[in-house]
């Protein structure tokens, strides 16, 4: 999901995110009435090159990265955006928003009159079945909601923006990633206490209470170096019984696993699988330890998708191709139970991916790259390199990249986007506001936030 204290923001995640970022998608098993699923748009075969006009946008001074939004999800009618923000315009009107807004999931995406107040960044946003739209939780790096003392974890509700006080509001550092899953809220991030119980990293939440609930107490330890140990996002698979993780870590639940793990959720208790990734056992450079960001699942669940930084090996030799490793890549990777290899593998030539998102035939990838099919290149275009900034759509079946004309077909500025989710409208991206970048498509006025419909 997505708070960049422990992530580097171009140049945190780029110019655009890989999708389903820090649990931006809640599912079959845990969704709302009248909520979003997992590729609600996997069936359209694709989306539009050119942006909804009307969607909110971010207003900032020019600057590097002033405001963001760093995760969109929907719930019943509406959108939710959070992130680290001040205000919005829509409709060509300025309106005052901390941290959290909603607005009309359809045209003309009109502004809620919730109002929350949050005094830091939130990094995700989560909904249960068990509270429907009505309440949310949110989770980021913040002391007070609302006028209410709430440290880095709260409930709230959608139409007052009010604090729900029965339910725990305090971890003791940031949450990054939030998903609701049946009668359990799922959190992952930096803390090793939250709501009076020491549970390192992840932990399994009573949505009324906030209390641990024991369904997942999984034992991360160890981390690469020059990063913190953490847990950074989640994806939940389409049928709603695994969740794919990613984060700063060498062991889970006793078994060796760097960087990503499958969690099986279907039992009474969350177990990880025996689903295991060597390749990316590869160290990457030091300044970038922590390089899995992002993830998605493939419309049939049989492929999980990974965005990376990274820059490249640390074992690589100056001048030395083609890239190899999991550095600056977008990966596809069988998601069967078992020691797994890639299927194919797209290099950026050394520029960051953040989010990623997959339908039926298109696996959408996003950071701040400057070219795509780039294995012979680092910093510069290599041999064979197509033109492809900021978002890029790959190939599901072999990773190469759509084109038209010799470039990519998507062309985005470098936003910065840390999410990307599908609803029925279309591929929504959330992004900051990197060097007050606003272009999505060609098309200036979507600083934050872009919607490029389904065809």
């Amino acid at each position: 999901m997505r708070s960049l204290s422990v992530r580097r923001l171009p140049g945190r995640a780029g110019v655009i995110a890989v999708a389903l970022a820090a649990g931006s998608a809640w599912y079959a098993a845990a969704t709302p009435a009248g909520a979003a699923t997992a590729g609600a748009a996997s069936a359209t075969g694709g989306v539009s090159t050119t942006p909804a006009n009307g969607t909110p946008q971010l207003t900032s001074p020019s600057g590097k990265g002033t405001q963001k939004v760093r995760q969109l999800v929907k719930c019943g009618s509406l959108m939710y955006a959070v992130g680290d923000f001040k205000t919005i315009t829509q409709a060509g009107h300025t309106h005052t928003r901390n941290g959290i807004f909603s607005f009309s999931a359809t045209a003309p995406y009109t502004l809620s009159k919730m109002l929350v107040g949050v005094n830091g960044e939130v990094d995700s946003i989560a909904f249960t079945s068990h509270r429907g739209c009505a309440d949310a939780y949110i989770g980021g790096s913040f002391t007070s909601v609302h006028g209410t003392r709430a440290r880095n974890i709260a409930e709230i509700n959608t139409s007052t923006g009010s604090v729900v006080k029965s339910f725990g509001r305090n971890a003791n550092s940031t949450v990054h990633t939030l998903l609701g899953y049946q009668n359990h809220l799922l959190a992952g991030g930096t803390f090793t206490c939250i709501n009076g119980y020491c549970r390192n990293y992840y932990a399994s939440l009573n949505p009324f209470s906030g209390k641990d609930d024991g369904f997942a107490r999984l034992k991360i330890s160890g981390r690469i170096p020059n990063d913190v140990r953490q847990i950074y996002n989640q994806q939940m698979s389409h049928s709603g019984t695994e969740d794919l993780v990613e984060g700063n870590f060498t062991s889970v639940g006793g078994k060796p696993r760097q960087q990503a793990f499958l969690l099986d959720l279907s039992g009474s208790q969350a177990k990880v699988t025996s689903w295991n990734a060597p390749v990316l056992n590869d160290l990457c450079r030091p300044a970038e330890s922590f390089y899995a960001r992002a993830g998605a699942w493939s419309p049939t669940d049989r492929t999980v998708y990974l965005a990376t930084t990274g820059f490249h090996l640390n074992s690589r030799q100056s001048g030395q191709f083609p890239l190899t490793g999991p550095c600056d890549a977008v990966m596809a990777i069988p998601a069967t139970r078992t020691t797994v290899s890639r299927y194919w593998t797209e290099y950026s030539g050394c520029d960051s991916y953040y989010a990623v998102a997959a339908d039926t035939s298109t696996v959408f990838a996003a950071g701040h790259p400057r070219w795509a099919d780039n294995p012979n290149g680092c910093n510069h275009a290599g041999p064979g390199s197509v033109p492809d900034p900021g978002l890029q759509g790959l190939s599901a079946d072999g990773g190469k990249v759509e084109q038209s004309g010799g470039h990519g077909i998507y062309q985005m500025s470098e936003a910065n986007a840390d999410d990307m989710t599908f609803t029925s409208a279309g591929l929504w991206i959330a992004s900051s506001n990197r060097f007050n970048s606003d272009s999505c498509g060609g098309v200036s006025g979507h600083s934050g936030i872009c919607l490029l419909p389904g065809k």
